[in-house]
């Protein structure tokens, strides 16, 4: 059924409304099939009757809103949470060295802790893929930000392996929602010719997560008086680097739900004009601080086809589940279609090819430095892991997080590089640069963020096209 939506709201309105703290809640959204449109108001009274059948698009709206000091407030924003993906990953990786003898690990314990949150990571990824596309991509990340520190903090009080190891679990499926919505939701503030830039610009706090992570653990692994009991549970100063690590995620949770609002596509998409126009005025108003001038966009015009609802509340709860499973799988059924699905074969192979060297290594650089130290080969302590006691894992020698804080830190050349040429030579070229270089899975990529990033701005499914 088409429908057409006209909205002619006073430009004064927006001042009477908060720039960043409004939020928009509602339970259930329906997508739209169709684009929605804009009609560009004029200064004057000319410009509205000249612009009458004149349409403006979602990017051309976008580019109304200009660019400028909100989006230095979103990169800030968005930057911190993709941090905190970052510092929560990794931050299993530095506590092996010193947990694996309060919780009596051994190799393949290890293992299995460190891919836990990688597994929950996966589940994560098609549970919040889905949810954000229909509730909204703020609320989700609110969510998933929360799940991931509460869980992480959690994590450190488990005195057992295996309660650690789902508390990681259960984390993981936090990270798998906010790592590829924060980029969705960061990309659709962005003008065109702005956007490859600033995803790249988004992608180096991933770097500057690693960097965090490796510092707290040097600052705070190797201080072996910050301990206490608790309960009957020693709190060795690893434990307390654990809770550290879950307070960027909690801080980016309550900002995301305090200040910042809703992707103004999604509102679109939804059907939310009104609301998709107030965050444009909003863009603008923080870009254009100081100026007298007053938003374009005053009309906006909506004409597509309502689809079915997606999510039913009929049918008995199994039912629920399989159409809730069958239709978060739909959109990835779609990439193996047709022309796609060859493109989406390669792309999923380099990423699979660049995960296995990046996280395969970094993930066990700490335990691996250890033994070396401890005896002069990575393997030398293999055999004996099983009878380890604290003496072995006391004191902590600091050499082992010093490294660790360089070797996170040798991706800055390469994430400057990134940023200034992005737009310039394209993403494909620095992604095949960056393959063809020895050791290039270790650095994180060529912009410093995490390896899928990578992907998403060369490949050609997912980058826009030029004017």
């Amino acid at each position: 059924m088409s429908r057409l939506i006209l909205i002619d709201a006073p430009i004064d309105d927006a001042a009477q409304i908060p720039l960043l703290t409004r939020h928009l809640d509602r339970d259930s959204l329906d997508s739209d099939e169709g684009e929605v449109l804009f009609e560009r108001a004029g200064h004057n009274t000319h410009d509205v009757q000249r612009n009458t059948h004149k349409y403006f698009s979602y990017e051309e709206a976008v580019d109304e809103a200009g660019f400028g000091f909100f989006h230095g407030i979103l990169l800030v924003v968005c930057g911190w949470a993709n941090a905190s993906d970052a510092v929560e990953i990794l931050c299993v990786s530095f506590l092996l060295p010193t947990a694996r003898c309060d919780l009596n690990l051994s190799s393949s314990d290890m293992g299995f802790l460190t891919a836990s949150i990688f597994l929950g990571m996966m589940v994560g990824g098609y549970l919040w893929g889905y949810l954000a596309d229909q509730r909204g991509r703020q609320k989700v990340l609110v969510i998933s930000l929360t799940v991931n520190g509460v869980f992480g903090a959690l994590a450190s009080f488990a005195p057992w392996f295996w309660l650690f190891l789902i508390l990681r679990f259960i984390s993981g499926i936090g990270v798998g929602g906010s790592i590829p919505v924060i980029f969705s939701y960061f990309s659709e503030f962005q003008p065109r010719l702005k956007r490859g830039a600033m995803i790249s610009a988004l992608a180096t706090f991933w770097m500057a997560g690693n960097i965090l992570a490796a510092g707290l653990a040097w600052l705070v692994i190797p201080q072996t008086w910050l301990h206490f009991g608790l309960g009957g549970l020693d709190f060795q100063s690893w434990r307390v680097f654990v809770v550290l690590c879950s307070v960027p995620s909690l801080t980016s949770a309550l900002i995301f739900k305090l200040a910042m609002p809703e992707s103004p596509r999604f509102l679109m998409e939804a059907g939310l004009e009104t609301e998709a126009l107030l965050v444009f005025r909003r863009m603008f108003a923080f870009n254009n601080r100081g100026s007298l001038k007053t938003f374009p966009v005053r009309r906006l015009i909506v004409s597509s086809e309502k689809t079915e609802r997606e999510t039913r509340s009929s049918g008995t709860c199994t039912q629920r589940l399989f159409n809730l499973l069958k239709q978060g799988l739909a959109p990835i059924r779609q990439l193996f279609v047709g022309e796609l699905a060859s493109r989406s074969t390669c792309l999923v192979f380099i990423f699979y090819c660049i995960s296995f060297g990046y996280y395969g290594l970094w993930m066990w650089f700490p335990e691996l430095l250890k033994r070396a130290e401890d005896g002069g080969s990575p393997c030398a302590n293999a055999s004996r892991l099983q009878s380890l006691d604290n003496q072995s894992c006391y004191p902590v020698k600091t050499a082992v997080y010093m490294e660790g804080f360089l070797t996170a830190a040798s991706s800055l050349p390469g994430n400057i590089f990134t940023i200034l040429l992005m737009d310039v030579i394209g993403g494909k070229v620095l992604l095949s640069g960056q393959c063809s270089m020895p050791h290039s899975q270790v650095n994180q990529g060529v912009d410093g963020g995490p390896p899928d990033q990578d992907l998403v701005m060369a490949s050609p499914i997912s980058r826009p096209e030029p004017h």
